[in-house]
């Protein structure tokens, strides 16, 4: 029962859903959006993915069902993230143009880029229109006051959140903030979780984790942690380089620190803080950084993990803690966001209140005990099999076919 639904656009104009996560702007909106698609298309809803081209515009199939387009706006080549609300208007007419001609039955933007270029679309055509913003800019504000998010950002989520026919949430913590902070009316906002692919995503043989070690060039008898995120300061890297110090300080041993993510665009100087501070601390060879990594390769290094770390400021979910989940590795997280809904503390891993580095060090020197975290592995496996991606679009559709009436 797909409630009348039979094609959908969903729109993502400031990343394609086909980019691999880690990179660029691409991170887990990106493998929702392709999941989720996938779904749909499994239940016979058609669904075109729309973004704008960075090089020749195209049409592409990906899998049966789920179509990806790429329509030109602005000038050829990337164009920073900051300045692609002046393109809004310009990529909303190309989605205009090809909607006319497709004749979809609901527009559903991802992220506040995406909304504000696709609104208008809508109300033209008289599409119901569904919102997910994926980070809000008032969560982002709140859990770092040194960096504010731009004014225009704050107030078009506050628009798009009241003119929206639904909005999706991710967790009850980013439907607070909606309600509460954006405005969000409480009886059109719903609670999503994501899926995750619990095939791709599981443990491994012994031989099979040795051999990814190989691959990557990293030790083979060294505890690895792994921080799978791209490099920005919200998503505490800092933090993490300080408590493997901290660790390597107090007991003269760490385990190795693998970083797997690009740096995000205008975050250049971010990374080369983060060497520097590994070299001051005495771990520069602790810490490796292995850039973005195909999916499967992310599910091997997560399954050969000891512990994943996620020490971001804010998360409206958290999926690489899911992943690592799904992995039978333990995951290590700030209780921040929706961080504290997809780590279930003593079950999938352990939530700090704190960001003292010293309390993560001694959090890591437990997890990656072996007695402590073979008892969590099997109790993170559980817990991530609440979550698919097959309920994920199951909810999604009653989601549209509410919005549409």
């Amino acid at each position: 029962m797909t409630g009348g639904i039979e094609r959908v656009a969903m729109i993502s104009m400031h990343t394609s859903p086909v980019s691999r996560p880690g990179t660029g702007d691409a991170g887990g909106m990106n493998v929702a959006i392709l999941s989720v698609a996938a779904e749909l298309a499994i239940r016979d809803v058609q669904v075109d993915l729309i973004t704008r081209a960075i090089g020749s515009p195209a049409v592409t199939p990906l899998l049966p069902g789920v179509t990806l387009h790429e329509l030109p706006a602005g000038a050829p080549g990337p164009i920073p993230k900051d300045r692609l609300a002046e393109i809004a208007d310009e990529f909303g007419e190309a989605v205009a143009g090809l909607s006319r001609a497709t004749r979809f039955d609901l527009i559903h933007a991802h992220y506040w880029l995406s909304g504000i270029a696709t609104l208008p679309v809508a109300i033209e055509l008289g599409l119901p229109f569904v919102q997910s913003f994926h980070t809000l800019a008032a969560m982002k504000n709140t859990a770092r006051a040194d960096e504010e998010e731009p004014v225009i950002r704050l107030r078009s989520e506050t628009f798009l959140a009241g003119q929206a026919d639904a909005i999706v949430a991710a967790s009850s913590a980013e439907a607070t903030a909606l309600i509460d902070d954006v405005g969000a009316p409480a009886d059109r906002t719903w609670i999503i979780p994501p899926g995750v692919d619990l095939g791709l995503f599981s443990p491994r043989p012994e031989l099979e984790r040795l051999a990814l070690r190989r691959a990557l060039g990293l030790e083979l008898d060294r505890p690895l942690v792994v921080l799978a995120a791209r490099v920005q300061p919200l998503k505490g890297h800092e933090l993490a380089v300080r408590a493997i110090g901290e660790l390597h300080a107090l007991r003269g041993w760490a385990p190795l620190l693998v970083i797997a993510g690009e740096v995000t665009p205008g975050d250049s100087g971010f990374a080369d803080q983060l060497r520097q501070l590994a070299g001051e601390l005495g771990v520069a060879s602790d810490v490796r950084f292995v850039g973005a990594l195909d999916r499967d390769v992310l599910a091997e290094l997560l399954a050969a993990a000891a512990v994943t770390i996620v020490p971001s400021y804010s998360e409206t979910f958290g999926l690489v803690a899911l992943e690592s989940a799904a992995s039978g590795t333990p995951v290590i997280g700030y209780r921040s966001g929706g961080l504290a809904e997809s780590i279930a503390d003593g079950v999938s891993g352990v939530l700090l209140d704190t960001r003292d580095p010293r309390e993560w060090a001694n959090q890591l020197a437990l997890l990656i005990d072996d007695d402590h975290r073979g008892r969590l592995a099997a109790t993170a496996r559980a817990h991530a099999e609440r979550f698919t991606w097959g309920a994920a679009a199951t909810s999604l559709l009653g989601v549209y076919a509410g919005a549409k009436r």
